[in-house]
């Protein structure tokens, strides 16, 4: 009997599960307290795979992050559900992929969410119902602890600091008219920053751009958010508790814009910063959808807005990107430090993800909000108590996998509707083949499919892409119609998502976003010049 991906996997874990990792989440110990290890859940905003140990970018400087991956599991092939903040982080937190939920982009969810989940608990959720004390501060929802259900998921929350409006309009920081209504990516570079020094206040997309910010340039004393967050995050480790504890630590660097302190920004001399690989005509073989998921939001394209702003203004960004990294590494260390002069070094698993990748002009694309490697791949990694030897797992893995994995370790009801698979088996042994893709989702009905040594895309009007990572690592060349790959497409194309759910308060589909950049290109003059 052929058994079904869901079934094959919970067959694995049931069978593999080890000893050691099933009497590490015994609940009390004989005096009676519980002792279900605690859970550091580190989650950092648009970090792709630049970092050390992942080799995303060969100058990327993250030794706290290596650290953490060089002592626990580094699994080098992770991949989001959707490349955007607000649904790859719903999905991860409800264990529900964007074709089951509806939640597709950045939209508000607050409004659906109890129709959507019903009676399924968020992951915070889960661990607050079942004995855990649970604490959070910074972004781990999209618009910070929590987009709803706020009170039934979190006994403690650190709010973002305030910034009022005047105060940002007065020094040129954000979003013009806007002022602090995304307070928490503050601060902007002083003058605006480089796109609105070159088209204006009120262009769209203005946050892609960097500052290296003396501290005087930074709101709230010269505290960075991130910085208010780890000195928390820090705080709460170094006390006693009375229960174990899931504590959540949200970073929002390196997501645009790219600001940080100047220090961070003098580690990498811009003549030395070395390019992400470009090829010419890479966008030729792209079909149309691609194309536009590439566009941006700047008008006239993003590429054409950073290629015109200034002959090195990419360079600039690639070395502004190092720099937000290495300040959220900086972080990560003083959150690894904190937890080893704590009380609960010894108990505590310590999780660290990013919800989706970014793209540096690779397939010239400046956002996420692809489907293509730069934009699905992340760092993850899982340290259990206890664990020093390090060890690398290359299997393809899902964020939606985070939900079962921590329910399984910190011996919680399992939930019924989680759709990702519980990685314990991989934690015993890397070396498992568990031959599961990975499936990412951009909009109604564009997957991309992520095995071993190839990524499969179909849009939504039926094109596709094939990329064979063993000749093509940054899928530069499109195979999908070479006849030599048909049985491998046909056997990825299996496992395209058979149901896709109406995105959410829409009765039938009538297009989106794609289909307005579409419908502007055949209104205007063609696609621009260089996505063909």
């Amino acid at each position: 009997m052929k058994l079904s991906r869901r079934h094959f996997i919970k067959f694995s874990t049931a069978t593999l599960l080890s000893t050691a990792a099933a009497s590490s989440c015994t609940n009390q110990t004989s005096n009676g307290k519980d002792s279900r290890p605690n859970v550091l859940f580190i989650c950092i905003d648009d970090l792709n795979d630049w970092i050390g140990s992942l080799k995303g970018h060969p100058q990327a400087r993250t030794p706290n992050i290596d650290r953490l991956m060089n002592s626990g599991t580094n699994f080098t092939s992770a991949h989001c559900s959707a490349p955007v903040c607000a649904a790859s982080r719903n999905s991860l937190l409800t264990g529900l992929a964007p074709t089951t939920t509806g939640w597709y982009t950045n939209a508000k969810f607050e409004e659906t969410a109890d129709a959507v989940l019903g009676a399924t608990p968020t992951l915070p959720q889960h661990f607050k119902n079942n004995g855990y004390k649970t604490l959070a501060g910074g972004k781990v929802f999209h618009t910070g602890t929590s987009d709803y259900r706020h009170d039934l998921q979190w006994h403690e929350t650190l709010p973002y600091y305030e910034i009022t409006n005047q105060y940002l309009l007065d020094r040129g920081y954000g979003y013009g008219k806007y002022g602090a209504k995304d307070h928490k990516y503050y601060p902007f570079p002083k003058d605006g920053g480089q796109i609105v020094q070159t088209y204006g206040p009120d262009t769209p997309g203005k946050s892609l751009c960097w500052g290296a910010l003396e501290r005087s340039d930074i709101p709230h004393n010269g505290v960075m958010p991130d910085e208010e967050i780890a000195q928390w995050a820090v705080e709460q480790l170094a006390k006693e508790h009375q229960q174990p504890f899931f504590l959540a630590a949200g970073f929002i660097r390196p997501h645009v814009p790219f600001t940080a302190p100047k220090e961070y920004f003098e580690m990498f001399p811009l003549d030395d910063v070395i390019m992400p690989e470009i090829v010419d005509g890479e966008m030729q073989d792209v079909p149309l959808y691609g194309k536009a998921m590439a566009l941006g939001v700047i008008p006239g394209g993003d590429h054409n807005a950073v290629t015109n702003v200034s002959p090195t203004f990419w360079k600039e960004l690639v070395r502004a990107n190092l720099a937000c990294i290495a300040f959220v590494d900086a972080q990560v260390g003083k959150l690894l430090d904190g937890l080893e002069a704590s009380p609960h070094k010894d108990n505590t698993i310590v999780m660290l993800w990013s919800d989706h990748g970014q793209n540096f002009g690779e397939h010239r694309n400046w956002r996420k909000m692809s489907l293509w490697e730069e934009s699905t791949h992340v760092p993850f990694a899982i340290r259990l108590p206890g664990q020093t030897q390090g060890q690398r797992c290359d299997q393809v893995v899902s964020l939606l996998d985070i939900y079962p994995t921590l329910t399984n370790l910190c011996s919680l009801p399992s939930v019924p509707t989680n759709e990702g698979y519980s990685l314990t088996t991989l934690l015993n042994n890397p070396q498992f083949e568990r031959k599961l893709p990975a499936i990412t989702t951009w909009g109604y009905k564009n997957h991309s499919v992520r095995d071993e040594n190839l990524r499969y895309t179909q849009y939504r009007d039926g094109n596709e892409e094939l990329f064979d990572h063993k000749v093509d690592p940054n899928e530069h060349t499109n195979v999908a119609n070479d006849p030599r790959y048909n049985t491998i497409k046909q056997q990825l194309k299996h496992w395209l998502p058979r149901h896709n759910q109406m995105p959410t308060q829409m009765s039938q589909f009538n297009g989106d976003f794609l289909e307005k950049r579409l419908e502007k290109w055949q209104g205007e003059n063609g696609i621009p010049d260089w996505l063909t």
